[in-house]
């Protein structure tokens, strides 16, 4: 931080008047705005690759002779590891269009403008920054090829089918993986790959002008590739009209800037693209996910396998093993999202259409307890300490869990400890930094997700979950808050938590998933 302030310093003639730090999401550089006496704003950069900084630095410098909306380099440290840039302000596309996005996709006028607005720029960066362009300076690699493609597959295979424990035989996989990336890679070009080009990585000025951010990872290659990304954002949660409206308008902005393919060649490469970029994500959201315990990221897994079963509905892709694989990959039960089942009467039993039993035919209609179909289930999750006994369970069901936490470190026993509780900072950093209470919580989940799924398709009403630790302050506050807020997000039913001996109860209102 001290170099940043120097460099700043050498470049402004003055120290900033203040420097706060901005939040980021994949990436592991770290953003400030610095801010001078005027009030006058530029953003800091600190990088973790000189590689990587030089890549940004030499495109934005070329995108700017180009006369593309990108920030200006202001100042670079000698050892390139810092840079100041102009500030282009806090709002993104991604943040401007969280109204459509909330509304389950259903896009305004305004934000269907923005879109078609940032649509039809990209050709200018993909066509117009590609020329003159020396490609040496990409990183970590000039080109798109086949070698970036299996690269990009394998970690699809090792931080997202691992890591879900699906089946598959590596050998034929790999096979299709090959043959997926001869593919990708046959048709020669010479536009400029964004690689990245998302919402989050739009910014909008003042007059809601996109500006483009986070294209240090480009290269060489075939323009799909960056509308692929765009428009099948998992989170965006596009309705297939309005991409199917922007699509067309990038085909036909596109013919402003170089010859064009007919459209129906188009249309079958981008949904080539359209596939590979879903198993690219994936992969990312697998490692940033699974492995750093990013919510984000977590969160971002059920609508990307959403657009994956989509796309595998409505295209004919000609790698079979790899079909199969992804077709079984979407039909896992973690996956599947659950569907509320629906009362009827026969014969004096009540049964559901969608009969959680699948039984024979020959044996008649289940029969079903007092519990089933009484309404919406409500999720209960406490924290306590075994000193105190166990929870009561005031719904008189008596379904659910007890969970001993007392076998993972107890931050309790360090001072700095003693007065905070799993609901702070210091504590969970503690807990998460050393590892094994994320261990414990991942078969936690394992359970909780099929217990949850069943009561919901019976109609059950209540399920409680519990935490016991020593004292009901750390290791069991942190659970019983992390299983609510899990469950919560993931199937939308209200969940109350309660932590016990911190006298503090909390309601996560239903919500629609």
């Amino acid at each position: 931080m001290e170099k940043l302030k120097e460099l700043y310093t050498q470049w402004k003639g003055c120290e900033p008047k203040s420097i706060t730090p901005l939040t980021g999401a994949g990436s592991n550089r770290e953003y400030f705005r610095m801010v001078d006496e005027s009030g006058i704003s530029t953003v800091g950069v600190i990088g973790t690759s000189l590689d990587e900084n030089k890549a940004f630095i030499y495109l934005t410098r070329h995108f700017t002779k180009r006369k593309l909306n990108v920030p200006a380099i202001l100042a670079v440290s000698d050892d390139g590891m810092r840079y100041i840039q102009t500030d282009l302000g806090s709002v993104s596309l991604f943040d401007a269009l969280a109204g459509g996005r909330n509304a389950g996709g259903r896009y305004n006028v305004e934000e269907t403008q923005l879109l078609v607005n940032t649509i039809r720029m990209l050709p200018n960066i993909q066509i117009r920054g590609a020329r003159e362009l020396d490609w040496d300076y990409c990183y970590p690699q000039p080109a798109f090829d086949k070698d970036s493609v299996l690269f990009d597959l394998n970690y699809f295979k090792y931080c997202f089918l691992k890591p879900v424990n699906l089946d598959f035989h590596e050998l034929k996989l790999e096979a299709d993986f090959r043959l997926m990336a001869k593919d990708l890679t046959a048709e020669k070009t010479e536009s400029f790959l964004y690689r990245d080009f998302q919402a989050r990585n739009v910014m909008l000025d003042a007059e809601k002008n996109p500006y483009f951010i986070d294209y240090q990872g480009g290269r060489k290659g075939p323009f799909y590739y960056d509308v692929a990304s765009f428009l099948w954002q998992a989170s965006a949660k596009y309705p297939d009209k309005l991409r199917n409206m922007l699509v067309d308008e990038y085909y036909d902005s596109l013919k402003n800037y170089t010859e064009v393919p007919s459209k129906a060649h188009f249309t079958s490469r981008l949904s080539l693209f359209v596939l590979f970029r879903t198993l690219q994500v994936l992969g990312a959201y697998g490692f940033r996910g699974y492995f750093e315990r990013k919510k984000h990221f977590i969160d971002s897994i059920q609508p990307a396998i959403d657009n994956l079963r989509a796309l595998l509905k409505n295209n004919n892709f000609q790698y079979p093993y790899l079909i199969d694989v992804l077709t079984r990959l979407t039909q896992m039960p973690r996956f599947v999202k659950i569907e509320e089942p629906v009362a009827k009467r026969q014969d004096g039993y009540r049964t559901v259409e969608n009969d959680v039993y699948k039984a024979h035919p020959a044996d008649g209609p289940a029969t079903f307890s007092k519990y089933d179909n009484k309404g919406e289930l409500k999720v209960r999750v406490f924290s306590f300490s075994y000193r105190k006994g166990y929870p009561e369970d005031e719904s008189g069901n008596g379904g659910g869990y007890v969970f001993d936490c007392r076998s993972t470190h107890n931050p309790g026993r360090y001072e700095p400890y003693k007065k905070l509780t799993g609901l702070d900072e210091p504590v969970i950093r503690f807990l998460e930094d050393d590892g094994e209470i994320l261990s414990f919580l991942d078969d936690v989940y394992s359970m909780a997700d099929r217990h949850v799924k069943r009561y919901i398709q019976r109609g059950f009403t209540d399920l409680m979950f519990c935490f016991g630790c020593t004292g009901g302050q750390h290791r069991s506050v942190y659970c019983a808050q992390h299983l609510g807020e899990y469950i919560n997000t993931r199937y939308g039913i209200e969940v109350e938590i309660i932590h016990r001996e911190q006298n503090i109860r909390t309601v996560l209102k239903a919500h629609r998933v």
